[in-house]
């Protein structure tokens, strides 16, 4: 045998061995799997204080997340957080429990603003040590629903607006996020973090958001709910930006059921984002009363057929799905076609160009005068200053272009932004729901997680976001199934606030199929 014959040979086995030695998970915990109702109840009972809750989440990222598996999702704990539970442990005592959330620990991502010992750096070295002037609507709609707020997600660094060549769920803060079912595999998206801890039982919610797919996919790539609400339902003020037009914040649960508890205690009208005035009287209090087993009975679903072909696997399954809907009653178009498809992914970057660098530089120059940086040209000196640290795999050629761009009074951006209105609206998820009479429309979130690659980049395969995040219209993902072991979600998406009807469906296609299963901390893809 020749020695270059010999190596391949010896390396084929190595790789072989590896992918075949058994790895043990992390032992069973205490709280996996646990819904906030199973939370509440053992609140309630007297098993668990908030106190307790908030000790042995702590422990469980100590073990799992900084220690062994390494998942590197949780960024910063919150020193307060014990502090926080013991005065709502003495509430409940005194004057009862506030709602679902009292003394449920949440983790949130480091993009969204908390008035306390903990930064906000959006993952970004050049943040460290900036401390926001007060909390995010959604910071402070959180604590006044009595919930924990336990720590900061780690995420693609700027929420993966920095550069073309960049590994989601890598900041330079926080390091690689890792897929808790195959550790070799992306979490997915800027709310890498987010998701990935709430699968590995870090957290009982978390919270993301997303400009395009930071939500859905981080969700669907961990086998987890995600709703991305319509722009205006949950405020944008005090979450470090991307882009106005597309910019939210969003659950991420293990059920629907949690998902839908999270949202309604997010929503609100906020003086400091007048967008959410749009949402007064479309919003409600309690999104879990649309919860139907048999919410898909009668329903018209669409079937967005463009954005399906990129996996034969996918395919198979989302095929499977579809006709298990239709056993449960759903009416089913097939297929049912977004036009637009493909016809507006220039003009939403050149939107989020514009709308970056002046967004970006409203935030930091709101942070006072002890911001490190006030600016995105700060932003992008400080990442050549420190590139070693800040840019050892990939550059800021996006911030760079961002930078380049002028005012939002530019004719340029004026018409992109109104193309993609025009084409994601009016002539898209609008006009096929129109013509089909259709209550929303079914396409796969993503496909099976890809290996991290910090030489090339995220590799996406395929799957739905883009119509729903460039129209600020809703998205719900539900796990769908596995393939080789590794997460694939389904999306439910339609009209502007139709949340509560998407929240139907998804909870019926979630009860009927009770897809997920949690992770197994894989070192590789089960093929066998």
């Amino acid at each position: 045998m020749k020695r270059r014959q010999f190596l391949q040979t010896t390396a084929a086995t190595t790789i072989a061995a590896a992918i075949a030695k058994p790895f043990s998970p992390p032992p069973a915990f205490e709280l996996d799997e646990l819904t906030v109702a199973d939370l509440q109840q053992g609140l309630q009972s007297g098993k668990y204080t908030a106190r307790q809750l908030v000790e042995k989440y702590s422990d469980r990222i100590n073990d799992i997340d900084k220690k062994g598996p390494a998942l590197h999702s949780v960024i910063e704990m919150n020193p307060e957080a014990e502090q926080i539970a013991v005065a709502l442990d003495r509430e409940r005592k005194e004057k009862g429990s506030r709602g679902p959330l009292h003394g449920i620990p949440i983790l949130i991502k480091d993009n969204i603003d908390t008035q306390d010992r903990m930064m906000t750096t959006a993952g970004s070295l050049a943040l460290v040590g900036a401390k926001p002037q007060r909390d995010a609507f959604v910071a402070q709609r959180l604590r006044e629903a009595g919930a924990v707020i336990l720590g900061k997600t780690n995420l693609s660094e700027w929420a993966n607006f920095r550069s073309t060549k960049s590994s989601s769920g890598w900041s330079g803060r926080g390091g690689q996020t890792k897929n808790p079912y195959v550790l070799e595999r992306n979490p997915c998206g800027s709310s890498s973090g987010s998701g990935a801890a709430v699968a590995a039982n870090l957290c009982a919610l978390a919270v993301g958001t997303e400009t395009d797919g930071s939500v859905v996919c981080p969700s669907s790539a961990n086998s987890l709910v995600g709703i991305k609400p319509t722009i205006g339902l949950v405020s944008r003020a005090g979450i470090i930006p991307i882009a106005h037009s597309q910019d939210t914040a969003g659950p991420i649960a293990r059920t629907v059921t949690d998902a839908a508890i999270l949202l309604a205690a997010m929503t609100g009208i906020d003086p400091r984002d007048e967008a959410t005035n749009a949402s007064r009287g479309k919003s409600v209090t309690d999104y879990t009363q649309f919860l139907n087993k048999d919410g898909l009975r009668g329903m018209r679903l669409g079937v967005a057929r463009k954005h399906f072909g990129f996996n034969e696997r996918v395919d198979k399954l989302m095929n499977d799905l579809l006709a298990e809907m239709k056993r449960l009653g759903a009416v089913l178009v097939d297929p049912a076609d977004i036009a637009t498809t493909g016809k507006f992914d220039d003009s939403e970057f050149e939107v989020l160009l514009y709308e970056f660098k002046a967004d970006l530089n409203t935030y930091l120059a709101g942070l006072g005068p002890q911001a490190p940086v006030r600016s995105l040209k700060d932003v992008i000196a400080f990442n050549e200053k420190n590139s070693d640290r800040e840019m050892p795999y990939f550059g800021q050629d996006i911030m760079t272009k961002a930078e380049a761009k002028g005012p939002l009074t530019s004719k340029p951006y004026l018409a992109a932004l109104r193309k993609n209105h025009l084409l994601t609206r009016t002539q898209g998820i609008d006009a096929v729901m129109k013509k089909h009479q259709l209550d929303a429309l079914v396409a796969p979130t993503g496909g099976p997680p890809w290996p991290t690659d910090w030489i090339n980049g995220d590799h996406f395969t395929g799957g739905y976001s883009s119509a729903s995040a460039v129209a600020g219209y809703p998205h719900i993902t539900v796990p769908a199934g596995y393939v080789f072991g590794l997460p694939v979600g389904i999306s439910f998406f339609g009209g502007a606030f139709s949340e509560a009807k998407l929240i139907k469906i998804a909870y019926a296609f979630e009860q009927a199929t009770k897809a997920r299963k949690p992770p197994e901390f894989l070192v590789s893809p089960r093929f066998s």
